[in-house]
């Protein structure tokens, strides 16, 4: 082998044994003495059928971005399967990225002992693919998205880089990575090299893409616009694969969309067969095979002859530090990082200060102001004509493609990557986006996470002015439920508000914001409240509020309320002879508990915003059930919450509303029901 393939092969041998040798040991972890019923765990955990194929590219990439052999280009990997961690902690252990993020973890035999004990744990990290190690940029439980993040964190990693994503090929039966190949049209000029891992299973069966041959599978990327090379390893050599990874790059580079296939052997390099069933290119290596090692000497001998295979006392030295030829191979990887958050701009003063006419104003002018910046993107399926937004289509800075998974993976890469944007998006379309989204917020959480721009999703086109099929508020639902304090949920009340809190939105960091606001011109809001609502979230609107104490305060959530509610106070007035007062809520959260949410009112706060003794009701664009997880039963009132209701089928817009209780009369009939139940009811 000439010097890169032995770099190769001992960067893969000590990747391998690293992750076997931690899925299965607890004491001995250089095989220095035969293996003893003492040194194996009594139940080993982890994931071993993908490590053998992901530690061969992990070990190739790495070397071809530093080697320099590509005119200094630098290639930056992601992982999308979340069981390839076991590859990438067992990676990070080697080169010393582990020990920089948990000290235990000495790149030397008692730091090994430490980790193979840890596992799976690994000090809070975990056992699957973590953000405190390079490649873990990408999650994969949200399964399928690692293309689409690659092609966005591509837009926003500029000339000179590459990203890497390694897919699995159960992964490629997603809908959201089918549709990534093809949306890959839509991004001209981005560096993406997707090495698709094809090691013939899912998790249990069979995958479809290992079952084409390679004139089907050629045939296949080339019909979504891909260029396809193939490679089979071991049987190839770690030459031919360089080669291969070599000439995908520069195809890449060149403009080509170019993706490697990587045939393996599923589970390759461990045991053929445990007691006497076929263990190799089966689903059964999926997880570790030998799951009795401790107990059985049979399968204690197979694990010893499996970890000597990796040829340990070559790899390292007897206190377990790299051997000199493994400490030159890792000297010459590198492992480009995707390049940190740019500093943002603060919020456009000017923004404030114009009373925007209407909600394609708003977003127009203050997507347009930073767009300016260069870092900025729009995401949106193929609905900015239907959401009045027509004259953002067409620019270099907007995307349009028609697959919500998709776009939300390309924003959270590019966000990853630097860049800011917001994803422009029908209400009834956003619950697909809920597992990419929580799993996002999970990355966020997680050890050696980075900050990044905010996540910014614009719902427009809610239920109440659409169709029956396209009312579905439960996106905003479910992360309220969540209780995670990176997310707000919006509701301007008119064009003026909306423009600010884009601006805020676009300009903050580590936030999920969800604004959700409608399209339709409703009556314009006096904006002298519009600096308290943006910096508490919540401010009472005098116009519409009486100076004595309330008997009932109607608490609005966004634009259809607030005109509900200003066409039902005269009658409530009239009819009921209370006195009213209006709260504006701009960021639902201000309601929930402040232990749980950064702006959530105090329990003195929110007495002094609603008063002390009045009923509470809350009229909301989304389901009532949003606002119950947030207001509990922290405050001893009589509380109703108006909201979103599911029909029995097409209504029109008035008996929709009527259903749900969201017009002047539902107003009243609730406010009467409310004073009804009030312990003292004051008349003015």
């Amino acid at each position: 082998m000439t010097g890169h393939a032995d770099q190769a092969d001992l960067l893969w041998r000590a990747q391998a044994y690293v992750a076997a040798a931690q899925i299965h040991l607890q004491d001995n972890v250089l095989l220095r003495r035969p293996l003893g019923p003492g040194d194996v765990k009594a139940r080993p955990a982890g994931h071993w059928g993908t490590v053998p194929g992901t530690a061969w590219a992990l070990a190739h990439v790495a070397l071809l971005s530093g080697t320099g052999d590509i005119d200094g280009t630098e290639l930056v990997v992601l992982l999308g399967a979340g069981h390839a961690g076991v590859a990438q902690i067992a990676a990070g252990w080697l080169t010393g990225h582990l020990v920089a993020a948990r000290p235990q973890f000495t790149r030397d035999e008692q730091g090994l002992v430490n980790l193979c004990r840890s596992f799976p744990e690994v000090a809070g990290l975990g056992s699957e693919v973590t953000p405190a190690l390079p490649a873990g940029y990408f999650l994969g439980g949200r399964l399928g998205g690692c293309l689409p993040f690659a092609q966005g964190a591509a837009l926003a990693s500029g000339p000179g880089r590459v990203i890497v994503p390694v897919l699995g090929d159960g992964e490629c039966e997603t809908p959201t990575t089918a549709a990534a190949w093809f949306a890959a049209h839509a991004l001209p000029g981005t560096s993406v090299l997707p090495i698709v891992h094809l090691n013939g299973f899912r998790m249990g069966t069979p995958s479809l893409l290992a079952g084409l041959d390679e004139q089907a599978l050629t045939a296949y990327a080339s019909g979504l616009g891909w260029n396809a090379r193939t490679v089979t390893v071991p049987d190839d050599g770690h030459e031919a694969f360089h080669a291969e990874l070599a000439q995908g790059v520069a195809d890449t580079l060149a403009g080509r969309r170019t993706v490697l296939f990587m045939r393996c052997v599923k589970g390759w390099s461990g045991p053929a067969a445990v007691n006497g069933q076929q263990i190799l290119g089966t689903a059964r290596a999926h997880k570790t095979p030998l799951t009795r090692a401790a107990c059985d000497s049979a399968q204690t001998y197979a694990l010893e002859a499996w970890l000597s295979s990796y040829r340990p006392e070559e790899l390292f030295t007897d206190g377990g530090h790299p051997s000199p030829g493994l400490a030159a191979a890792l000297s010459a990887a590198a492992w480009p990082r995707l390049k940190a958050p740019r500093p943002t701009p603060g919020p456009l003063a000017t923004i404030r200060q114009q009373q925007a006419l209407s909600f394609a104003d708003a977003v127009a002018t203050v997507v347009r102001a930073h767009a300016r910046a260069g870092d900025f993107r729009v995401f949106s399926p193929d609905e900015l004509a239907s959401n009045r937004l027509s004259e953002l289509a067409g620019h270099a800075w907007t995307t349009e493609v028609l697959a919500e998974e998709v776009l939300g993976e390309q924003l959270a890469g590019f966000n990853a990557a630097g860049g800011r944007g917001v994803l422009i998006s029908y209400e009834a379309f956003a619950p697909l986006l809920a597992t990419g989204i929580v799993s996002l917020l999970k990355q966020q959480r997680m050890p050696g996470a980075c900050p990044r721009p905010s996540f910014n999703l614009l719902l427009t086109s809610y239920g109440w002015h659409s169709t029956y099929t396209h009312g579905d508020p439960s996106l905003t639902t479910t992360l309220l439920a969540l209780e995670d304090p990176a997310i707000r949920v919006l509701t301007p009340a008119d064009p003026a508000r909306l423009a600010a809190v884009l601006d805020d939105a676009f300009t903050s960091t580590g936030q999920l914001n969800v604004i959700v606001a409608g399209k339709h011109p409703l009556p314009p809001v006096p904006t002298d409240t519009l600096d308290e609502e943006l910096a508490r979230g919540v401010a009472v609107w005098p116009h519409l509020s009486d100076v004595q104490p309330p008997a009932l305060t109607v608490v609005v959530c966004g634009d259809l309320p607030a005109a509900v509610t200003a066409e039902a106070l005269p009658r409530i007035r009239a009819e009921l002879g209370v006195a009213v007062r209006v709260v504006s809520v701009l960021d639902l959260t201000v309601l929930g508990d402040p232990t749980v949410w950064p702006a959530g009112l105090r329990a003195a706060e929110l007495d002094a915003l609603i008063g002390e003794d009045a009923a509470l009701l809350v009229v909301t664009l989304g389901h009532p059930a949003a606002i119950w997880s947030l207001l509990k039963a922290r405050h001893a009132r009589p509380v109703e919450v108006i909201g979103w209701r599911e029909t029995e089928g097409p209504r029109t817009q008035q008996d929709l509303a009527a259903a749900a209780g969201m017009t002047a009369e539902g107003l009243l009939a609730a406010a009467g029901r409310l004073l009804k139940a009030r312990p003292r009811c004051d008349t003015w």
